[in-house]
């Protein structure tokens, strides 16, 4: 069962298209067409300071797909609230998800007119599974949980999916709490996915990457050191192995080259 949001009026007036936007960005790094050359200018900018900052999105959507497929296939998870969820791209949440398992149920939640506008894209579900959109801000808990509840049975395990959007929130008490809460709603069995970009002294370009967003583009970005982003899954069964570079976590043969090591780190954890 599908349900298509009503895209408003409104929430097309709140996109800007004459200045560089992260999640215009990271789709046009990722090869898609829904960017703008403001878009497109900042991006080559940004890869002129680091040049495999656009390895890191393709590191992230991967590590995307091998997570689901993995909770999916050998968890058992049927449900899954992505909050934060970005552009549509391939291989969405529920794509993965229901093509291990079509009775499925998947919650997007995201902020972005930018991503409202094109929801229409992450709701093409099968028959036996439901997908669900949120315009609805990651420190909005209460709001999230009580109509991600109309699509997901909480008594039931959940997969919660937070793919660089942790980042958005500077105050590190406060990234810590929404990231808790949220899990604390969830029953055990259920699991936390979690991607972030980290700061480290070996990789000084990542920094000036950085800088230069913060400086031109929206939302900021706050880094976090990789002891940081293993802090999000405390309480939790960190599962093998760890919280590393995106590409390191459980890969498969026949993907993409990638560099030895992305600074978009992430792990999986599970709420025993």
């Amino acid at each position: 069962m599908t349900e298509i949001p009503a895209v408003s009026i409104e929430a097309r007036k709140r996109i800007k298209t004459d200045q560089p936007h992260t999640a215009r960005i990271w789709n046009y790094w990722l090869g898609g067409k829904d960017n703008y050359e403001v878009d497109q200018e900042a991006g080559d900018q940004i890869r002129q300071l680091h040049p495999g900052i656009g390895d890191y999105a393709l590191a992230d959507r991967l590590f995307l797909g091998r997570a689901v497929r993995y909770l999916a296939e050998e968890c058992g998870i049927r449900q899954f609230l992505d909050i934060g969820t970005g552009l549509p791209t391939a291989d969405n949440t529920h794509e993965v998800a229901q093509r291990v398992a079509p009775e499925s149920r998947i919650v997007y939640a995201d902020n972005d007119p930018i991503v409202l506008a094109h929801a229409e894209a992450l709701l093409t579900s099968t028959q036996e599974g439901r997908t669900d959109y949120l315009d609805e801000d990651l420190r909005n808990v209460d709001a999230i949980l009580e109509q991600a509840a109309r699509t997901l049975d909480f008594s039931e395990p959940v997969a919660l999916i937070l793919l660089g959007v942790v980042i958005f929130l500077d105050d590190d008490e406060e990234a810590y709490a929404i990231v808790r809460r949220l899990m604390d709603a969830l029953p055990d069995g259920s699991h936390l996915v979690l991607s972030h970009t980290i700061t480290r002294p070996d990789m000084p370009d990542v920094d000036a990457a950085v800088a230069f967003w913060n400086e031109h583009g929206t939302p900021k970005l706050t880094q976090r050191t990789p002891a940081a982003v293993a802090g999000f899954f405390d309480g939790l069964e960190l599962l093998e192995p760890g919280v590393v570079s995106c590409n390191h976590w459980r890969p498969d043969g026949g993907e993409a080259d990638l560099p030895a090591e992305v600074a978009m780190f992430g792990g999986v954890g599970r709420k025993a």
